[in-house]
């Protein structure tokens, strides 16, 4: 079942408090961005919130699942999970979640390595008639 077109704007508007908020399709889902960085993705009626390290364990205690999907030899668990129930009530319930998967987003794009500019060969100047 693809992402409703209600549910995508239900969750854009749970997530403003954070900023900005853009949806691309992907995956059979759809991204949820927050000011440029991937926060969220809405899969099946579903919001799953971008979490690492430091805000995992707080998704986990609250009650949240993380998204599972069939990898060609096993199920694939990635770094998005539901926030709490109560979360998807209102975007003042959903703010502190939000702010987790913002962070965690922003974290993920610090670690990642700066992309290499790639090499240009430079033409040698002509020195002599045209």
């Amino acid at each position: 079942m693809a992402a409703r077109d209600e549910d995508i704007a239900w969750f854009m508007e749970l997530l403003a408090p954070v900023g900005r908020i853009a949806a691309r399709g992907m995956f059979g889902g759809v991204g949820l961005y927050a000011d440029g960085r991937i926060v969220g993705l809405a899969i099946e009626g579903t919001l799953y919130l971008k979490t690492d390290g430091l805000t995992r364990d707080a998704f986990a205690a609250a009650g949240g699942a993380p998204f599972v999907y069939a990898g060609k030899a096993k199920p694939i668990t990635v770094s998005y999970w539901t926030p709490p129930e109560e979360a998807m009530d209102s975007p003042e319930s959903m703010r502190p979640w939000a702010l987790r998967a913002l962070e965690a987003a922003q974290r993920a794009a610090l670690a990642k390595p700066a992309k290499k500019r790639a090499k240009t060969s430079r033409a040698k100047p002509r020195t002599g008639p045209r």
